[in-house]
């Protein structure tokens, strides 16, 4: 790709954003977000001297991805103001009142003037890049300007632009980079076959610090807790509708069971595709509801009636999430942990997450792009499904086999904390190499 053709693709980016706005609404807050967001940076007043430390990220992933290694930079140097970018709403909406960074914005969209102004307004004395999301204006002026930018938790694939004849542009802004944190040998010997590695280090994945210290900072939630009443549970996370399928006849076919289901969106029409799946259920938010009122019996669904018409009274069997930011906690509470998006396209979300608990982790056949989750299979601690029939089986096998469900259990957990100690690396070389020290 060359530049003109980067500079027609931003503007077909940031044109197609503004059409579908009006009905859109991530458009709309990705749009919104960015209004007079550089007068606003530039109003901060940051100096030099302020050593600010700007982390950016896609989404909300990406942050917790990098998050364990903002906050041991906070620590080690607290005087440091730190600055936090997303470019899509799901990061910055969810995350925009995070107390770790001084400042959360958009990134502004990437141009050659945004990206001047953005930077001097910011006087960053350290840049930490997670996993992607580049952006070859913003590259440019920092490596111009000779900023220490680092790429943390970085995953290359065969296929991708910078292995690519067309892939100019992307390779130069890998050498926009002062170093480059890799996730495995695979991806280092990637880029040495394109000229990059003396720069290149493998240093993990900070997933894993990251999930690790959510696990050991466990808050139990009542609700949750009093919905699954010692029963054996499967927790749903991160689902899409090719997921629920897989999960709703046997769901509906095992009362005894309780199931917690917690999509990846949440707007009201894919709470209601849920109910209509799921016979028995309930929504989170309802739930709460009633328990805040011992008169009212659990037995009707979010809308206040019975959750099948001329359906008997009877206890939900599935909890529905309907709110963000839980996933990573309701997996201490399944006996069995299921991980959408290996249905789609895009391929399955974060099994670190439901594995660091030591549960068994089931999930759909899409996981090439995630070699966490091939590893995770690899270790015995992950299950590939690959319809409904085999999700029933697989089920019934970890539920009735406790030695197949003990040993899963403990090779999930095994893996997770074996692979610990990523943003220790990417700490030790910011130290050695005195990027804040002045």
């Amino acid at each position: 790709m060359s530049i003109f053709f980067y500079t027609i693709f931003l503007w077909l980016y940031n044109t197609g954003i503004r059409i579908v706005s009006p009905w859109n609404p991530k458009a709309r807050l990705w749009l919104n977000g960015r209004k007079d967001i550089l007068e606003k940076i530039n109003s901060l007043g940051l100096q030099k001297s302020d050593g600010a430390i700007w982390m950016h990220c896609a989404s909300l992933g990406e942050f917790e991805q990098g998050r364990p290694v903002i906050e041991r930079i906070r620590k080690l140097y607290p005087a440091n103001k730190i600055i936090l970018t997303f470019f899509s709403p799901s990061g910055y909406e969810i995350r925009k009142d995070y107390k770790g960074a001084d400042f959360i914005f958009y990134l502004p969209m990437d141009s050659k003037k945004n990206a001047k102004i953005f930077i001097e307004a910011v006087k960053p004395s350290l840049v930490i890049w997670v996993k992607y999301d580049y952006w070859f204006h913003y590259l440019h002026e920092l490596k111009k300007r000779d900023i220490p930018t680092l790429l943390i938790s970085a995953s290359f694939r065969s296929g991708q632009p910078f292995f690519e004849w067309y892939g100019r542009l992307h390779r130069y802004m890998l050498d926009c980079f002062t170093h480059l944190f890799v996730q495995t040998e695979d991806s280092k010997k990637l880029l040495a076959s394109i000229g990059f590695s003396g720069n290149v280090s493998i240093g993990g994945d900070t997933r894993f610090d990251r999930v690790i210290e959510i696990a050991s900072s466990f808050s139990p939630i009542p609700l949750i807790e009093n919905f699954c009443d010692n029963k054996k549970v499967i927790v749903a996370g991160s689902t899409w509708e090719e997921d629920e399928e897989q999960l709703d006849h046997y769901a509906n076919m095992h009362p005894d069971i309780r199931f917690i289901i917690a999509p990846h969106e949440i707007d009201e029409p894919r709470l209601k595709e849920i109910e209509n799946l799921f016979h028995e259920s309930i929504r989170f938010s309802v739930l709460e509801k009633k328990m805040m009122d011992d008169s009212r019996p659990l037995t009707e669904n979010s809308k206040g009636v019975l959750s099948t018409a001329n359906r008997q009274p009877s206890t939900p069997n599935v909890l529905i999430i309907d709110n963000i930011g839980m996933l990573s906690r309701l997996y201490k509470y399944a006996t069995i942990a299921y991980v959408g998006g290996g249905f789609g396209d895009d391929g399955v979300h974060n099994v670190l997450e439901a594995a660091v608990y030591r549960k068994p982790v089931v999930f759909g056949p899409v996981i090439e792009k995630y070699f966490e989750a091939m590893d995770l299979v690899e270790s015995g601690g992950g299950i590939v499904i690959d319809s409904a029939l085999e999700a029933e089986a697989v089920f019934d096998r970890l539920f009735n086999n406790t030695e197949e469900y003990n040993y899963s259990s403990e090779a999930a957990g095994d893996y997770v904390f074996g692979k610990k100690g990523a943003t220790e690396i990417v700490v030790r070389y910011i130290q050695e190499n005195r990027l804040l020290t002045s």
